[in-house]
């Protein structure tokens, strides 16, 4: 195997580690509740050592929030590299719907425990505000990128549309128990709806240079 294989096998398992602590997390938060699930816990149900959860997470609250850090970096990532004459709104469009679908099937049961973790606890809901408003900035930076020369107060709005109402949507869905193909149906219509406001921004509709 190439140096450029091995990379990629390290990657790839370095993901499926990351999931694991986050899926077990989260199974023992719904199971035990979420001050009574120690970090050791999480490490044995994981079945790696607290020093690894700890080179993944920080911190037990962090590990709540590892499907949403782990999604708007592949949007951002998403947003990056788009082919020569494709307009930004296709590419924020196309960017996003792999993700959007990603969120629709992950976490099935646990998606309304993970909402009710950050609702309940006031260090959560700061923690959630803070990667929310990241999350905002990097997509305005990589809108910027898109559209060179777009106005200040368009960007912001953009990203804040985008990142908003699907947000606003997946902890609705979440919060309810729907089903994957209910969540599914849902952030169709709220990406068609982000679309609709998002094509008045003449810059996003204008094709990128070659």
């Amino acid at each position: 195997m190439d140096h450029a294989g091995r990379a990629g096998l390290r990657e790839r398992k370095k993901r499926q580690t990351r999931r694991a602590i986050s899926d077990a997390a989260l199974r023992l938060f719904a199971e035990r509740g979420y001050e009574e699930t120690t970090i050791a816990d999480i490490a044995a149900a994981a079945e790696v050592s607290p020093r690894t959860f700890f080179s993944y997470f920080p911190s037990k609250e962090d590990v709540v929030f590892a499907e949403l850090d782990d999604r708007m970096a592949e949007v951002a990532e998403g947003l990056a590299d788009p082919p020569p004459g494709e307009a930004p709104l296709e590419t924020i469009r196309r960017g996003t719907v792999e993700i959007l679908e990603a969120l629709a099937t992950e976490h099935g049961d646990y998606g309304a425990v993970q909402v009710r973790l950050v609702l309940e606890r006031p260090s959560l809901q700061a923690r959630a505000l803070q990667r929310l408003d990241e999350a905002q900035r990097e997509i305005e930076a990589r809108i910027h990128e898109l559209c060179p020369g777009i106005d200040a107060i368009d960007a912001v709005a953009v990203s804040g549309v985008a990142c908003g109402g699907m947000h606003a949507v997946i902890l609705h869905c979440r919060r309810h128990g729907h089903s994957a193909e209910q969540t599914r149906a849902a952030l169709d219509r709220a990406l068609a709806i982000v679309e609709n406001g998002l094509a008045s921004v003449a810059a996003l509709t204008r094709p990128s240079g070659p």
